[in-house]
């Protein structure tokens, strides 16, 4: 006999997913048209893309406004926003990129995967809103990704990376890729690392059913690149995971996988 699923927020399991089907995800979809629309309209006269930043943080707040999900940013004030950095930020669910826009006070530009610009709309959106590709599979065109990167942090621009070079299905903690830590270090600007909580268990991979919660981000202390090498991105990548998942599990209701049931610690 199968279990009974539970009710989500008071609310019946059937009745939740039906309002995610009938009413919640529709409008999501509408929002995005028509806000993308705007955005790529802006895209031919806004020149430093503020307009469409602008878009970007109006289309995440009427979302999460939508299905109800609270925010709460805890330890941004111990970063110079004034100054650019590379934010590194666990990936979880689509709803990772609104709590992203909503929440981060400052324009910045999101290093993303290359086969996300080859999508119709969002792609267009992404590469007219200044977006930086990297393609994950071609090393000559990843270096010239990253070099964008750097060159736009030289500019004072602040890059945003998931390291995890995409959502996880589990909402553990993946390995993080070097890609963010080179650009921090040939920039030599700080890291900071901060901790998406919640969003995987309001909406997951494959599935469209939105169970909302109350949603953290936790911003880190920043992790300076004074003095480092190109050959020391591993193991800055290697601070920032810990730094990350010490914040993440935490708040997670998931149990930190770097500890064995004895207790021994498996952190990298």
């Amino acid at each position: 006999m199968a279990a009974q699923q539970q009710p989500v927020n008071g609310i019946p399991h059937w009745l939740s997913r039906l309002r995610s089907y009938l009413i919640w995800d529709p409008l999501i979809w509408l929002f995005t048209g028509v806000l993308g629309s705007l955005s790529l309209l802006s895209s031919f006269f806004d020149r430093n893309g503020k307009i469409q930043h602008s878009f970007a943080r109006l289309w995440s707040r009427v979302i999460l406004g939508t299905i109800g999900a609270p925010i709460h940013v805890e330890g941004l004030e111990k970063i110079d926003t004034s100054r650019p950095h590379v934010y590194v930020v666990n990936h979880l669910s689509a709803l990772d990129i609104p709590v992203i826009y909503a929440k981060l006070p400052f324009q910045f530009r999101i290093l993303a995967k290359r086969e996300l610009f080859r999508y119709p709309f969002m792609g267009w959106h992404l590469t007219r809103s200044g977006q930086i590709p990297v393609d994950l599979e071609n090393v000559r065109m990843s270096l010239r990704g990253l070099h964008r990167g750097i060159d736009a942090l030289k500019n004072k621009m602040p890059i945003v990376v998931f390291p995890e070079g995409g959502r996880s299905q589990s909402g553990h903690l993946m390995e993080f890729m070097a890609g963010a830590f080179y650009l921090a270090i040939k920039a030599q600007v700080d890291v900071v690392p901060m901790a998406l909580v919640g969003t995987y268990e309001t909406l997951p991979m494959s599935t469209w059913h939105i169970k909302p919660r109350p949603l953290y981000l936790i911003v880190g202390d920043p992790i300076s690149t004074e003095g480092m090498k190109v050959r020391d991105m591993e193991s800055l990548a290697s601070k920032a995971r810990n730094v990350i998942a010490d914040l993440y599990y935490s708040r997670s209701p998931l149990p930190d996988m770097r500890i064995q049931v004895s207790g021994h610690d498996l952190s990298v």
